[in-house]
């Protein structure tokens, strides 16, 4: 099997069921699959799955742990694929992305499309705002015709050889911090991070709109970015400096068996 596209639901079934339509009817998935991770325990979606999936769409349920970064990792443990193409449940992947050949252990993003389709953006900046760390370079309205590198994109669609992914931190729980640290531990190993001007997609953002069902709790995030950076040797201050420091330390101090 050349493909396995997984994406994590959390109480977010018509999202997943838009998301799975259309990759059915808009693109071939002769070679392909269709992975669901139920993180938050959905019968609707479970059941719509089982009666209309086929042999296409697999459906299973981890709720053991709550976690974005959790659900996108269980994708690679029941992944059949060679590649793996991992995007968030309210994506719109324009025909061609799957065409794309992975022959390397690098870690590949695409273009995001903005709603109004005339503009894209290719890469995230490595500035923190907002507290998140990363935020979009300026929009353009022609993409390259080749592959480049990048200091990071947003998490919502990324790519990988199945048997080459570095894997999320079993710590992390909640919402946030998966941009940067990621790409920067591929880097950290040796690999790149490249933006493919054929891997196009679209994104329903929150304030287009959409309710994020997710629960949001900045210590999720501070707490991640804290096992992250830990994890591959990332300096804590620009941490402490976004967030305060006596969130920081709060947070900081609860994982201190994480943390040896």
């Amino acid at each position: 099997m050349r493909w396995t596209i997984g994406m994590p639901s959390y109480n977010n079934y018509l999202e997943v069921f838009f998301t799975v339509q259309a990759l059915r009817m808009y693109h071939d998935l002769t070679d392909c699959e269709i992975v669901v991770i139920d993180n938050f325990g959905d019968n609707a979606l479970q059941n719509f799955i089982r009666k209309h999936g086929g042999n296409t769409v697999k459906y299973y349920r981890h709720t053991e742990v709550q976690g974005v970064s959790y659900a996108k990792n269980k994708i690679f443990e029941h992944a059949q694929g060679e590649n793996v193409l991992v995007i968030d449940s309210h994506i719109l992947i324009k025909p061609g992305a799957l065409n794309v050949k992975i022959d390397n252990d690098d870690l590949y993003q695409g273009v995001l499309m903005h709603s109004g389709q005339n503009k894209y953006s290719c890469e995230w900046l490595n500035q923190w705002r907002g507290n998140m760390w990363g935020i979009w370079a300026p929009s353009v309205t022609e993409l390259p015709k080749e592959k480049f590198e990048i200091w990071a994109m947003g998490a919502g669609f990324f790519a990988c050889k199945r048997d080459s992914w570095l894997g999320f931190n079993d710590g992390f729980r909640g919402f946030g911090a998966e941009t940067g640290y990621i790409q920067e531990k591929y880097r950290k190993a040796g690999r790149k991070v490249w933006c493919h001007p054929k891997m196009i997609w679209l994104h329903l953002f929150y304030n287009e709109g959409r309710k994020i069902p997710y629960p949001l709790h900045t210590n999720d995030r501070i707490r991640n970015y804290i096992l992250g950076f830990n994890e591959i040797g990332l300096d804590l201050e620009p941490i402490k400096k976004e967030f305060g420091e006596q969130m920081f330390n709060i947070v900081y101090n609860s994982l201190s068996k994480e943390l040896k």
